[in-house]
């Protein structure tokens, strides 16, 4: 696990608004760029929609841009990969998975399997990679089930994701700080 000979694997985490996606989006570089935008957009939710058009209007018009991807089937994809892919962000894609499953009542580890495949992706990957994810386990514990369910499996595919990628940045602030 872990050693990338063309090009490092960084995950980049921080909480919210802490400035992760403009540091992973640096990380990137100028070159070609294949990114996958992991949220489902939806039109109900104006708020959203405001956040994700800040990250469209932010991207170069240059880069490839896949939205609503899943990160497991194109990080697996036999086809040529771009000098550098930005995934961001794991927290929108777990909620997508945990939705797609129906499963905020569900016992925990429901989405091992999706996890698990986006871990071995990550891991089996050879070109430069960005990942963005949510440190959501630094506050207060969540007044719901959901939101620990999702604080839980969120840290849990954080610390795995951490073990296969060759570097760990954290982002508080706006300021980058190199973990491993």
């Amino acid at each position: 696990m872990g050693d990338s000979p063309a090009g490092p694997r960084t995950l980049v985490l921080g909480g919210a608004r802490s400035g992760k996606s403009a540091h992973a989006e640096r990380l990137a570089g100028d070159g070609p760029v294949r990114y996958l935008a992991t949220a489902v957009p939806d039109p109900a939710d104006r708020d959203f929609a405001e956040r994700i058009a800040g990250h469209r209007a932010r991207r170069p018009a240059t880069w490839e841009v896949l939205e609503s991807a899943d990160p497991a089937a194109v990080l697996t994809e036999p086809a040529d990969a771009p000098p550098a892919t930005l995934v961001d962000d794991i927290g929108t894609w777990l909620t997508a998975r945990i939705d797609a499953l129906d499963a905020w009542e569900a016992p925990r580890g429901t989405v091992a399997p999706a996890a698990d495949a986006l871990v071995a992706a990550v891991d089996g990957y050879r070109h430069r990679l960005v990942l963005v994810s949510p440190e959501v386990g630094l506050g207060v514990i969540p007044a719901t089930r959901s939101g620990r369910l999702f604080r839980d499996e969120i840290g849990a595919l954080n610390q795995r994701l951490a073990l296969v990628c060759d570097e760990v940045v954290l982002v508080v602030a706006g300021i980058p700080m190199r973990v491993k």
